[in-house]
């Protein structure tokens, strides 16, 4: 099967995201075969919900459809996902992660806690970085940059 990348539906939830005033960050579940089980952006303004990352809302929504395990899926996400949303995608069992912007604050795959690589972890997906990371990073840039004062 060849790989075809997702990153322009999950940057698609990370647009609408920041439409709503939320941190535009989005996220996509392809399934094995290719077909997008569920996308979800940041909604932690709006649902009044910490927890309400994109990660967070498209892993549940994929469990809704496929189950408790994502066995096989994919999960394509603008930004480096955070310690708590790692945590989820190892639960998950996701297969592969593939993810745009770093996030050196925040992130906890490459960045800060490492969540995967520590010995507690019981499941460890590949990870791809840096896809469609520019336009992630723009996003987030100018996000953050109209929110600060002049």
């Amino acid at each position: 099967m060849e790989f075809r990348s997702h990153m322009q539906a999950a940057l698609a939830e990370a647009r609408a995201a920041g439409a709503r005033g939320e941190v535009p960050v989005g996220a996509v579940v392809v399934a094995p075969g290719g077909q997008v089980v569920a996308r979800a952006g940041n909604r932690c303004r709006e649902l009044s919900d910490p927890t309400a990352h994109a990660e967070m809302l498209a892993i549940r929504a994929a469990c809704a459809t496929l189950g408790e395990r994502l066995t096989g899926c994919d999960l394509y996400v603008t930004l480096e996902p955070c310690p708590m949303c790692a945590a989820a995608i190892s639960a998950a069992r996701i297969a592969r992660l593939y993810y745009g912007a770093a996030d050196p604050k925040s992130g906890g795959v490459a960045q800060g806690a490492r969540v995967f690589a520590h010995p507690q972890c019981h499941h460890v997906p590949e990870v791809y970085d840096g896809i469609g990371e520019a336009e992630a990073a723009a996003l987030l840039r100018g996000f953050f940059s109209a929110r600060r004062p002049g």
